[in-house]
């Protein structure tokens, strides 16, 4: 039993790493192209700041929620940090460094156990994927160039 769990876990991590190549692979391929992310860019700040993701239930409808509100959302000040580093000559170890330092930052500097950052890094994990999945939803229903 307890050789099942240890071969389970590196299973899993090993996914992720595979995972995580593929995405850089990805993302070199995208950063590469000045075009592409510039159109890239364009259609995240029109899907965050022009009101697409207002689908209702979201995290991140404006129409609800003060300013103050939305600028405590750590996941969105993640992605916004992200989006602002996002440019034709960004190399994608400084978007790990901002991915990093945002999580050292608000889940496990803020962590004062073993339990509360399993817990704050479960909650972060669920709400970027929510914010994650909202986006890629409205950049497909509004058709943006970059989506495709």
């Amino acid at each position: 039993s307890s050789s099942l769990t240890e071969v389970t876990a590196f299973i899993k991590r090993l996914r992720r790493k595979t995972d995580l190549s593929n995405m850089v692979k990805t993302m070199r391929t995208v950063l590469n192209s000045h075009s592409k992310v510039t159109v890239l860019r364009s259609d995240l700040y029109a899907v965050i700041e022009q009101g697409f993701l207002d689908i209702p239930g979201n995290l991140v409808q404006k129409a609800f929620r003060s300013p103050e509100e939305l600028q405590n959302d750590i996941e969105l000040k993640c992605l916004n940090d992200l989006v602002s580093l996002l440019t034709p000559s960004t190399d994608i170890r400084v978007l790990l460094n901002c991915v990093s330092s945002n999580l050292h930052a608000f889940v496990i500097q803020p962590s004062r156990n073993k339990e509360e950052l399993r817990e704050l890094a479960s909650d972060f994990q669920l709400r970027w994927n929510f914010l994650l999945r909202t986006i890629s939803k409205a950049m497909t229903l509004n058709n943006t160039d970059s989506f495709g």
